[in-house]
């Protein structure tokens, strides 16, 4: 007998179509059952984004097809995986038939699918990964189904897998049990922890697509307030082996003065929870940012010098760009965005550095051709409260606050400044086209950003003065 989750009167929130189409499918006598993570996020009283229908009772893919066309769009490219993509007033929902999923080849499209209207809700979730992912709501009955004890995990904050055997079938799972760990805050159960060292020991990673892995890792770092509890756990499975660039600041000592919190690692993972604090809300933004946090100290591994007064790692900065590149290279091939998060590792120490040093204006507008002031100072931020000193502690980032006032009154705080002129102004002044051009304008922007011209009479007058124009 399956388990109610709930009393009846905690109704869940079921957008109207979906209610349409499950009172049609009643009148076939079939039930449709809300599935997967929408179910477990009304629990957790998060945003439901995606709503997934498995749907009982019928006899075929074709029969559910005809009545959702009906109503909307159905669009195929699923079906032969017994799923049918539905889409009503620009919203998308996945109404799927119960189904088993057997491996039968590598990679993630190796299993043998097999679809059955006829079978039970208990046996058909036995497929999900965790329990607090099979649970359901019988739309009819306002009922939660909980076959395998979600609800008790839940109240323990426990992470546990359903069934042995399938949960093996996709090596993914391991990730998806990190990024779940850190997203809810959970504790792995210590079954499961077995099986997925046992999928980690047989070395099955190296059939996982690493577009896969990347979402995993994005859902990590976009979706929890502690995405350290994720990457510690990454390092307790010994998933560092695949990623020797994380692994090599494991242990990596650092100055008591700078970092009493301990080595790069524990920095690290304070810094990244930190940065999780300081989000703006922008995901690709942030994806960009929380990779910088995490990798802003790979040149630590090789830069770091012990001597018998002091540590040091001078040039840290610059050395980490590399590895950064490789790490990031393991996850995705975005060429552009990887090289804008090791701009970001590379400078990470400029706005440090210029408040100490109390950089000149024209030191501030060069950096602001260079990368973005504002990103910078995220990153720059996370760093510094990522650490135990006093000064950490208080919450305030003094050169951070320093540079970015600075930046603003320079109007460079997130983008350089403006030319002055341009290849059009040099024709009105009398000159030809030529390749000229870029060198005379290079001068001009020169000038700007040393704050020796700020008008475009000024600029123009340079031109003439210098005499430029021919």
């Amino acid at each position: 007998m399956e388990e109610l989750v709930l009393d009846t009167d905690n109704i869940m929130k079921i957008p109207n179509i979906i209610k349409t189409i499950s009172k049609a499918l009643k009148e076939q006598n079939a039930k449709a059952i809300v599935v997967g993570g929408s179910v477990r996020d009304h629990f957790l009283q998060l945003p439901i984004k995606d709503y997934d229908i498995e749907v009982y009772g019928l006899n075929s893919i074709e029969q559910l097809e005809e009545i959702l066309s009906l109503y909307g769009k159905v669009n195929l490219v699923g079906k032969s995986f017994g799923v049918l993509k539905f889409v009503y007033q620009n919203q998308e929902y996945d109404f799927s038939f119960p189904r088993t999923e057997n491996k039968v080849a590598k990679g993630h499209r190796g299993f043998d699918v097999k679809c059955d209207g006829e079978m039970s809700f208990k046996q058909a979730s036995i497929r999900r990964d965790f329990t607090i992912n099979a649970m359901g709501y019988d739309i009819e009955k306002e009922e939660f189904l909980d076959p395998y004890g979600a609800k008790e995990d839940m109240e323990k904050k426990l992470l546990r897998h359903i069934d042995d055997s399938s949960f093996v079938e996709d090596p993914l799972r391991v990730y998806r049990a990190i990024q779940f760990c850190a997203r809810f805050e959970y504790k792995l159960d210590t079954k499961t922890f077995k099986l997925c060292q046992d999928i980690i020991d047989r070395d099955e990673f190296i059939e996982l697509p690493k577009e896969r892995v990347y979402t995993e890792f994005q859902k990590l770092l976009l979706k929890s307030n502690s995405p350290s509890i994720g990457f510690e756990l990454i390092k307790k499975l010994d998933i560092l082996k695949y990623y020797p660039e994380l692994k090599a600041i494991v242990g990596i000592p650092q100055s008591p003065r700078w970092h009493p919190e301990g080595d790069v690692w524990v920095h690290t993972m304070l810094a990244i929870d930190k940065m999780a604090e300081l989000k703006t809300g922008d995901n690709k933004r942030d994806l960009k940012l929380m990779f910088a946090v995490l990798c802003h100290d790979f040149g630590k591994a090789t830069h770091t010098q012990i001597e018998e007064d002091r540590i040091s790692a001078k040039g840290h900065e610059l050395a980490g760009v590399e590895p950064t590149k490789r790490f990031l290279y393991r996850l995705t091939d975005e060429h552009k965005f990887i090289d804008s998060v090791a701009l970001l590792v590379e400078y990470h120490m400029v706005p440090s550095q210029y408040f100490r040093n109390r950089a000149k204006n024209k030191t501030i507008r060069k950096l602001s051709t260079k990368i973005d002031i504002k990103e910078l100072v995220i990153v720059a931020r996370a760093d510094f409260l990522g650490r135990t000193t006093p000064e950490s502690l208080s919450g305030v980032y003094k050169a951070g606050d320093w540079l970015l006032k600075k930046a603003k009154e320079l109007d460079v705080y997130n983008r350089p400044p403006k030319a002055l002129i341009q290849g059009r102004d040099l024709i009105s002044l009398g000159l030809k086209p030529s390749k000229e051009f870029k060198s005379i304008l290079n001068r001009v922007y020169d000038e700007q950003l040393n704050g020796k011209i700020s008008t475009y009479i000024e600029a123009i007058d340079f031109v003439k003065n210098e005499n430029l124009v021919g």
